[in-house]
């Protein structure tokens, strides 16, 4: 079963909230922030937060978007060939405030691996975390320091963003199982 628990116009009130948040917070000042999104939905969600960054302060923002596959700590348990995606950062991250940001937060182990492989790529002075959705169920002691919404979810729910680049439609939902998508 799926329950939609945000539509499209909601999901974009949450991104101009957070831009909104983010530019106060950092009054503006975006020089020597870098922000990365991780993949699938995370990079697309921060696009779409740094166009509105970049239209508010006039100023061109750092991008990068990270594919955090091999680094996953359940890899061998993907299978024999997992899918694994691009990492893309054309920029140095020392010293840079980096914002990593995804679309859900629930264990906290992909969040694990993203600052795993940021740090490959250097030693960033610090890493924000910005989420759309929170759901809790933290099996590691990650905290966002940016959350567009809440939620509460039973155990063996799911929450799924849809995005229009990947999904063809716009909207979170909870789900009962990961194939009610």
């Amino acid at each position: 079963m799926k329950k939609k628990i945000l539509d499209k116009q909601e999901l974009g009130k949450i991104i101009e909230e957070i831009s909104e948040n983010l530019f106060s917070y950092f009054n503006g000042k975006f020089e020597e922030i870098c922000v990365i999104g991780i993949k699938n939905r995370g990079d697309i969600i921060a696009k779409r937060i740094i166009e509105k960054l970049e239209k508010k302060g006039k100023f061109k923002i750092l991008f990068g978007a990270i594919d955090i596959t091999l680094y996953r700590d359940d890899l061998s348990s993907i299978g024999p060939k997992p899918l694994v995606g691009t990492t893309e950062i054309d920029f140095q991250i020392d010293g840079k405030t980096v914002l990593l940001v995804d679309d859900v937060l629930f264990t906290g182990r992909t969040i694990r691996a993203a600052i795993d492989e940021i740090i490959d790529f250097g030693r960033p002075k610090r890493i924000f975390l910005l989420v759309l959705i929170d759901r809790g169920g933290r099996e590691l002691p990650i905290c966002p320091d940016f959350v567009g919404k809440r939620i509460d979810c039973e155990e063996g729910e799911n929450v799924a963003v849809c995005i229009d680049e990947i999904d063809g439609e716009e909207g979170v939902y909870i789900l009962n199982n990961r194939k009610d998508l």
